[in-house]
């Protein structure tokens, strides 16, 4: 799930009811106003169950796992899932994008789907920052100049965090849940114990127990959490199958773990990445064009749009989606997704 600066980000317990976590946002934050430039093509939620090509290429430290979709000379847009999705988050974006002319990239993160690292030596890293490098090297790797990002949840924070390192390769963004840069300064800070409590399912992790019930039950888990987060959703089995088979790709449970106890200072990262973590510690301001998003149905707390607003200094503005929509945005309401990177594309 997302993190940011603010640990309170993430969505309640199991022991909080579905009805308790839909927050809603009646308030949002804009740096401008523009017409929508809508999607020539309209799909309904659900409507496509797969992609036409589904690709593997060699990209840095990992052989990726990607689909792609439009034409190869079009304006690129690379796709960013989160924890625990996968690419099929996208497949009803993908048509609306591809319609409108632009080159589609949807990767496999490291430890998800078909994406495998090319060593068994290379450790089996999670921290955020080895994520975002990935995604710089599967541009070189394709011959991506520059591309609009967008992602939600753990694809938010990887696009953030290429925006802030690498703006020269960033054409514009789309950010779910806004502003989700952190560190690991920030992971130790204690909060109350009402805060603490959102944050169950990362002590669990934190815990050998959590990590061995995690690989045992990681279907159970991962419904558990779209259900907490999208208490509005009701997909249905082959829907979450679809996702759920990326989960077993071999290094999946090592790097989700690693991810959430390196947030937590119990997991050591890689030095080499250490300059970028710094970097990053500062909560840096993010220059490119960027649409942030929220659905009224998140069930992840997550901070009102004016608490990151100041975070983006070049052409922002923020949605608030409508109609039940929860924390996997792009699968719930694929038009509002692909309409807003029409928009922040076309208006950079």
């Amino acid at each position: 799930m997302s993190d940011n600066i603010n640990r309170r980000r993430f969505f309640g317990s199991a022991a909080m009811t579905l009805a308790a976590a839909q927050l809603s946002i009646g308030a949002t934050a804009s740096a401008e106003t523009a017409k929508p430039a809508k999607s020539p093509v309209t799909i309904k939620p659900g409507a496509n169950t797969a992609f036409a090509s589904l690709k593997q290429i060699d990209a840095g430290l990992l052989n990726v796992g990607y689909a792609e979709a439009g034409p190869a000379d079009g304006p690129p847009v690379i796709l960013l899932h989160g924890w625990p999705y996968d690419i099929y988050s996208f497949v009803d974006v993908a048509p609306l994008l591809a319609a409108a002319g632009h080159r589609v990239i949807i990767p496999y993160l490291r430890g998800y789907g078909s994406t495998r690292l090319l060593s068994e030596a290379t450790m089996r890293n999670g921290q955020p920052a080895a994520i975002a490098t990935d995604v710089i090297a599967l541009m070189d790797a394709l011959k991506i100049e520059k591309a609009t990002l967008a992602g939600f949840d753990w694809g938010a924070r990887t696009a953030n965090i290429v925006a802030a390192l690498w703006p020269e390769r960033v054409k514009a963004m789309v950010s779910v849940s806004g502003y989700l840069i952190g560190s690991q300064q920030a992971g130790k800070m204690p909060l109350p114990p009402k805060a603490e409590l959102q944050w169950w399912y990362q002590f669990y992790f934190a815990t050998e127990r959590g990590r061995e019930g995690y690989d045992t039950y990681r279907r159970d888990f991962s419904r558990l959490i779209w259900q907490l987060a999208s208490p509005q959703w009701y997909f249905d089995d082959a829907t979450f199958e679809r996702s759920a088979a990326a989960f077993d790709n071999p290094d999946h449970v090592a790097i989700v773990i690693h991810n959430y106890r390196w947030r937590l200072g119990l997991a050591e990262g890689e030095a080499k990445y250490d300059a970028y973590e710094a970097r990053l510690a500062q909560a840096p301001v993010i220059t490119v064009p960027t649409i942030t998003m929220e659905g009224d149905a998140n069930g992840a707390p997550h901070p009102q749009p004016s608490a990151y607003a100041a975070k983006f200094s070049g052409r922002y503005s923020h949605r608030t989606i409508k109609g039940g929509i929860g924390h996997n945005l792009p699968q719930e309401a694929p038009k509002a997704f692909a309409d807003a990177i029409l928009d922040v594309a076309a208006a950079s």
